[in-house]
């Protein structure tokens, strides 16, 4: 009995946590800030029982919490009660639940807006080098991130200069490019967590993840017949599922 009150406990910690990603993912694209929670439809500002329990409705638009709200504290209920039962492979479960939670934001804010934060990063950075530093030490951790972040800052300029150089063979307006910067960041925090040389693993993990969805998003957006050249496909979810592959399972060998 009191193994299933601790584990409801767990669950009940985990949907604060979901909570939380909303709230972040919601206000901090549009303020900059944080604040009162408020109507990602109009923007006003929401009560706390209308922001975070029933009805979630806008009082002012009446507009409903996107399902992406459920989607999230679901999943985090569930991957809390699955970590505290098995634990995260190179990481203890309190500090896992919370980077999970910087995953989150960082998942969401890039998926419904192309953008990875400043403020977010810093955060993000802030951790990852203290936990980088606990499980392998400073050097390799330091290696890591600078490895990281040299890597994709590379491929962040070289993939400006040649969609500019298409575009411009096309006749075409560049809009938006590949990899923003928020990815070069992402990146390198990616190699504080991994350390060197996991960083390298972590990065061809999120090329061969993007590589697979993406060809897979574009076949479907042919079908649909919604295809167009320079398709932007927010690239920092794929990071955050590399490392999370490897920071929270164990694989054999």
């Amino acid at each position: 009995m009191t193994n299933i009150l601790i584990l409801i406990s767990i669950g009940v910690l985990g949907w604060f946590v979901g909570i939380l990603v909303n709230y972040l993912s919601d206000i901090l694209p549009i303020k900059r800030r944080l604040g009162a929670p408020i109507c990602v439809a109009c923007h006003d500002p929401m009560t706390i029982t209308n922001y975070f329990f029933w009805p979630r409705r806008c009082p002012e638009c009446w507009s409903r919490r996107p399902w992406r709200t459920w989607i999230v504290e679901i999943f985090y209920i569930a991957v809390s009660m699955f970590f505290w039962l098995n634990p995260p492979y190179l990481l203890d479960f309190w500090p896992g639940l919370i980077l999970l939670g910087f995953f989150g934001v960082v998942f969401v804010i890039d998926m419904e807006h192309r953008l990875i934060l400043h403020p977010v990063s810093i955060f993000g950075a802030l951790m990852g080098l203290i936990l980088g530093v606990s499980m392998r030490g400073v050097w390799m951790t330091l290696l890591g991130g600078v490895v990281g972040y040299g890597v994709m800052y590379g491929l962040y300029w070289f993939g400006d200069i040649f969609a500019r150089w298409l575009a411009r063979r096309r006749g075409q307006v560049l809009t938006e490019v590949a990899l923003g910067f928020g990815d070069v960041n992402l990146a390198g925090i990616m190699g504080l967590l991994l350390g060197f040389p996991g960083i390298v693993a972590g990065l061809l993990l999120a090329i061969i993840i993007g590589g697979v969805i993406s060809i897979l998003y574009m076949l479907i957006m042919v079908i649909l017949r919604r295809f167009h050249a320079f398709m932007a496909i927010p690239y920092g979810p794929f990071m955050v599922i590399s490392a999370i592959l490897l920071l929270y399972f164990q694989f054999p060998g």
